[in-house]
Formats: C-alpha cells, structure tokens, sequence
C-alpha cells in the first residue's frame, strides 16, 4: 500500500506543486484546500491526488478531513499567507487575526487531528511551511511575523514533546518565492505592488523549488529528521540584501 501523503493549501502555489511532487514521489496525495474547482482539475490531471475541500479555520471541516482518511503518512502544513504592510501603529487587528487563524490556528487543527495517524504509521513526518519572516522580523511584517513565528515555535515544541514517537517534524522555511497570488493577497489585489517585490531580482525560488525541497525531506530514511530547512534564491542573502539587476 502506498504511504499516503495530506498537503493543506493544495489549490495553489507551493501546496500545489507539493502535491504533484509527492505523488510523482509515489505517494497517494490528498490535496486538500477551499477552492474545490482547482482542485478538481489537479485530480484530473493527476490520478494519485484526491481532492479534499478544507477550511483550515473551521474545526469541523478539519474533523470531517481526519474522518475521511484512512491512514496519513506525510502531512504538509502548507495553508497560510500574509496581508498587508502595514507598521504595527495602524496595523489592522482583523489582517492579524486571519493571518494567525490560518497560519497559526489552522496548523494547530490539523496536527491535531491528524497526529494519531502519523503515530499510527509508524513513520509519520509532519512538515510544517514556515517562512524566514519567521526567523528574522522585518519592517511593516509585524502580524505575518508573529504568525510565523509562532508556527516554527509550534514545530520546535512539538519536536520535543514527541521524542520517542514515531513521527519525524521538519520546518520548511522559504525566502523570496515568487508564486502566483502570495504578494497579489498582500497587496489585496494590486498587481503592480506585487509585481515590484520580485521587479529585477534574477531567479526568485519556485514552487517547485520548495516542493523539492518538502520531497526530500520526507524521503529520507526514518531515522533521519531535518529539523529546519531554510531555502532562498541565491539572489537573497537576507531580507535585507536582495540582488537586482
């Protein structure tokens, strides 16, 4: 039987190009996120992915995901994002709240309810996709910050609490991924905004480059854990030293 794979934040972006990844890895995918018609056409495409509707933020869609599993191998707390700019002086309490909710709250859920199958499995990896905002704060990224950091703390913890346990957790921490709606949400839909963040810089990461990189992490044997992997373009030294030509 193949090792089944749950990847949240499937209908786009990193959480899509995970999917295809890890079923081209021979994984039975469960692509798993709000917008169903995306995810349908990617089951289509690709007869290893089911698709599953999910809303991280709502408890009983995550209960009916678990409900409908039966088994988990593999799952990629992928689903979050940021929104807005703003200093934290006049930050939108609303913006912080739904970036926590999904970021934070939403992985939260879905460990929860999914650890007893990654238990269960024998060889369980939990991956959780952080980002290097939550390594280093920057200006104007006060709520996105927090909310990330939060979750790499979230992975730290668990880590610790499951020593023992037959469950591996990775931390996945992306820099400057050019995607096709991450910085068009931060913006709320202004395109050009968006557009400068990558304006100049010679070859931002990839979905695909972080998919690589989740796919790697959860193949290696079961007594190896990558415990934090930070990956940026060789264009970005930090969030402050961007390459643009």
């Amino acid at each position: 039987m193949n090792r089944t794979a749950v990847v949240t934040g499937a209908s786009s972006g990193i959480g899509e190009a995970t999917a295809r990844r890890l079923a081209a890895e021979g994984f039975d995918v469960v692509a798993a996120a709000r917008r169903r018609d995306r995810l349908d056409k990617l089951a289509a495409e690709v007869p290893e992915i089911r698709a599953v509707t999910l809303d991280v933020t709502s408890q009983e869609s995550v209960d009916e995901l678990a409900a409908s599993l039966d088994r988990c191998d593999v799952l990629v707390n992928n689903a979050g994002g940021a929104v807005g700019l703003e200093p934290v002086a006049s930050g939108d309490v609303a913006d912080w709240q739904k970036m926590y909710d999904v970021n934070v709250l939403g992985s939260l859920r879905v460990t929860q309810a999914l650890l007893p199958r990654l238990v269960e499995s024998g060889d369980g990896v939990l991956v959780m996709l952080t980002s290097v905002a939550g390594l280093v704060s920057y200006e104007g990224g006060g709520g996105y910050n927090a909310a990330k950091h939060a979750q790499s703390s979230m992975a730290e913890v668990l880590r610790l609490e499951l020593c023992g346990e037959p469950v591996r957790i990775v931390e996945i921490a992306p820099g400057m991924v050019h995607t096709e709606e991450f910085a068009l949400n931060r913006f709320r839909g202004d395109s050009t905004a968006a557009d400068r963040v990558y304006q100049g810089v010679p070859g931002p990461l990839s979905a695909d480059d972080v998919a690589d990189a989740v796919a790697w992490c959860v193949t290696r044997p079961a007594h190896v854990n990558i415990d934090r992997l930070v990956i940026r373009p060789r264009a970005q030294a930090a969030q402050y030293k961007i390459h643009r030509v």
